[in-house]
């Protein structure tokens, strides 16, 4: 495998431990893609089935340009890689398992700007003030909620939510995230956020299909691991609970997503909810200067939730 030796021995390890859990601390300029890269090309060249990896990143064009560095490495097998964002690949799966849950498998798909016009058709219909219950802010409430695994009636029970939303002078939004939920399943339709809830809602409820999907995934791979919502490191701990073959990469000095419910806590929780994790640091900046990189340092070394 000649492509191994343009890496550093740290990027070595990280490529070529497979089994077991695994975390890779990777700061800006680390060669942090080479190696998640060069990991799954490993996999395949040692004889994983492509069909089986489970590969998560942030954006689609991450995906793209990981899924063309493969294959200039192990060839039109990269194609069959579950490769791509949290919710185009939990997409994927939930059109295969829709109707478990009572939606069609061509199930609509609503943008931020389709949920918005809903609300707001919600809002006018229920005689509320548009000004309170502006669409931007309820959405922003329920897409948190969701984030946080809570549906409508989780929501409704909350005693903390539903305090929260009286005192801020909007205590229906229980009930508008009830008709809005009901509407989009009338319509067949899921938001973005529910992408990430049904998955959840999926391998919860229905332990054959979990268990269809744990034998199915042996290794499962997360990119930018510290911009992981709640929701979606869940998810992750029920795809991996069968084989644990789960490598996340990710700098505990980096996020970016606080406000839609990233959290530094799911790197910190990784080391307690897998204590045989093995962790390797690629501490070696190709991209900046040393000047830049003291700097960095000296503002890094004072996070307090670090590794």
């Amino acid at each position: 495998m000649q492509f191994l030796s343009e890496l550093n021995e740290s990027q070595l390890q990280a490529v070529t431990s497979t089994d077991g859990p695994v975390m890779i601390i990777a700061g800006p300029g680390s060669g942090k893609t080479r190696v998640l890269t060069y990991r799954i090309a490993y996999l395949i060249k040692n004889n994983v089935d492509p069909f089986r990896i489970m590969a998560l990143t942030f954006t689609n064009k991450a995906a793209a340009e990981m899924r063309e560095r493969i294959a200039h490495i192990v060839g039109s097998e990269a194609r069959n890689l579950y490769m791509g964002t949290f919710h185009s690949v939990f997409a994927r799966i939930l059109r295969v398992e829709a109707l478990r849950l009572g939606y069609p498998s061509n199930f609509t798909i609503y943008d931020p700007d389709d949920a918005k016009s809903l609300l707001k058709s919600i809002v006018r219909e229920m005689g509320l003030n548009d000004k309170l219950y502006k669409p931007s802010t309820v959405y922003y409430r329920i897409s948190s909620a969701k984030n946080a695994l809570l549906d409508a009636k989780k929501y409704k029970e909350s005693i903390d939510l539903v305090a929260d939303d009286e005192s801020s002078g909007r205590p229906k939004i229980s009930e508008i995230y009830q008709q809005y939920q009901d509407r989009c399943f009338k319509a067949g339709a899921m938001d973005f956020d529910d992408l990430l809830l049904k998955m959840y809602e999926l391998l919860t409820k229905f332990p054959d299909v979990l268990y269809k999907y744990q034998n199915r995934f042996t290794h499962v791979l997360i990119d930018e691991f510290q911009d992981t919502n709640f929701a979606q490191y869940e998810i992750v701990k029920l795809f991996a609970a069968m084989h644990e073959n789960v490598c996340v990469v990710g700098d505990d000095a980096q996020s970016i997503y606080a406000f839609r419910g990233a959290t530094i806590a799911n790197i910190l929780n990784f080391q307690k909810d897998y204590p045989d994790l093995k962790v390797y640091k690629l501490e070696q900046n190709y991209r900046s200067t040393e000047h830049i990189v003291n700097a960095a340092n000296d503002i890094i070394i004072h996070n307090k939730g670090q590794i």
